[in-house]
């Protein structure tokens, strides 16, 4: 009896969310089909000019959005955001910088101390226990 192997395959939202890319600014053929895991990885490995393009000017889907912007999905959508934004779209936020922008931003800010702080006390915590079994 011989091993049969079957290609894995995946939806198109799957690989354009492992793509980075908003699935309905791909092509006819990519949202139509499904993508192997091989695949994928020749797309990552040597994208083509339409992805290329996507990456470079968008629309971007939303956690694209937000890192650009650097804020949350969450601070998107109360910031009133909720479709994909081109790359001009996001620069012409950037420098505008609305309140509700710049309200995010320094939301952001304070979840990444607050995560920072946890995981220094968690690492000291982690070395005090390491040195009292010694």
């Amino acid at each position: 009896m011989t091993a049969h192997q079957t290609t894995q395959t995946m939806k198109p939202a799957t690989a354009a969310k492992k793509l980075g890319v908003y699935l309905e600014a791909t092509p006819t053929e990519f949202q139509e089909g499904t993508v192997s895991r091989s695949e994928l990885t020749a797309l990552q490995a040597d994208p083509p000019q339409w992805l290329l393009e996507l990456r470079r000017s968008g629309p971007h889907p939303r956690p694209v959005v937000a890192a650009k912007l650097g804020v949350s999905i969450s601070g998107l959508a109360r910031g009133g955001v909720t479709e994909a934004l081109t790359t001009e779209q996001i620069d012409a936020l950037k420098s505008e910088a609305p309140d509700w922008l710049q309200r995010e931003r320094a939301t952001q800010a304070e979840v990444r101390k607050e995560t920072v702080r946890i995981k220094e006390m968690h690492a000291e915590r982690a070395g005090q226990n390491r040195g009292a079994q010694d």
